[in-house]
C-alpha cells in the first residue's frame, strides 16, 4: 500500500493534522506524519506537541510508493511549511509526477499557489487568504474543493470533511461512508453530512 505523508511544521493548526492521520488510519490507509524542524517533537499552534513518525531528513520519498503529500495549515505553521525549501522541491516533483497533493486553511493559499501547484484548478482556503493565490487559481467558498489530484478545505470545522474526501479518492465512497458513519459524521437515515 503506498504511503501518504502528513508534514508538521511549528505552529501547525492541531485539529488539521490530527483529523487526517486519524480519519486515515481509521480507512486502512498508511500515513507517516513527517516534522520538517529537526526534532520529531513538533508544536502546534495552541500549544500541543505531536511526536512525529519520523524526520523529513530521515525520509526516502519514492515516487511510486507516495500517494497524498497532506498539509496542514495554522499560523505560523503554513509560513513555515512554505520557507521549508526541501518540501517545495518535493510537492513540486510530485505535482509534475501526477501525485496528489491536500493542503487546508492557510496552506493552499501559502505553500501551494507560489509554487503555482493550484494555476488552473478550482481551490479554496481559510477566507481572507484568496488575495495570495495566483489570478489563475479559480478559488471557491466552500468547505472542501475536491479534485482528482488536488484537495483543498478552508479551516478546522472542515477538517472531518477534508479527510473524508481524501479517503474517498483513495479507497471510494463506500468506505469514507463507513469511516464517517462510525464516527457519527452523518445521519444513516439521511446520509446527509452535517
Amino acid at each position: 500500500m503506498k504511503i501518504s505523508y502528513i508534514f508538521l511544521a511549528k505552529g501547525f493548526e492541531e485539529i488539521e493534522a490530527i483529523t487526517p492521520i486519524d480519519v486515515l488510519r481509521r480507512a486502512g490507509m498508511n500515513v507517516k506524519t513527517v516534522s520538517i524542524t529537526d526534532s520529531r517533537e513538533v508544536v502546534g499552534a495552541h500549544g500541543t506537541p505531536i511526536k512525529a513518525d519520523m524526520l523529513f531528513t530521515d525520509c526516502v520519498f519514492d515516487p511510486a510508493d507516495t500517494e497524498w503529500l497532506i498539509l496542514p495549515g495554522g499560523m505560523p505553521g503554513a509560513e513555515n511549511l512554505h520557507k521549508f525549501e526541501p518540501l517545495n522541491r518535493l510537492l513540486l516533483e510530485h505535482a509534475a509526477n501526477g501525485g496528489k497533493i491536500a493542503a487546508i486553511c492557510a496552506s493552499p493559499a501559502v505553500v501551494l499557489s507560489p509554487l503555482g501547484i493550484l494555476d488552473g484548478h478550482e481551490a479554496t482556503c481559510y477566507p481572507g487568504f484568496e488575495k495570495l493565490c495566483h489570478k489563475e487559481v479559480k478559488m471557491r467558498d466552500q468547505r472542501v474543493v475536491a479534485l482528482e489530484k488536488i484537495i483543498t478545505a478552508n479551516g478546522p470545522s472542515s477538517a472531518l470533511h477534508f479527510s473524508l474526501a481524501i479517503v474517498a479518492n483513495s479507497m471510494g465512497e463506500s468506505v469514507s461512508q463507513e469511516v464517517g458513519s462510525g464516527m457519527l459524521f452523518y445521519t444513516r437515515s439521511t446520509s446527509m453530512f452535517f
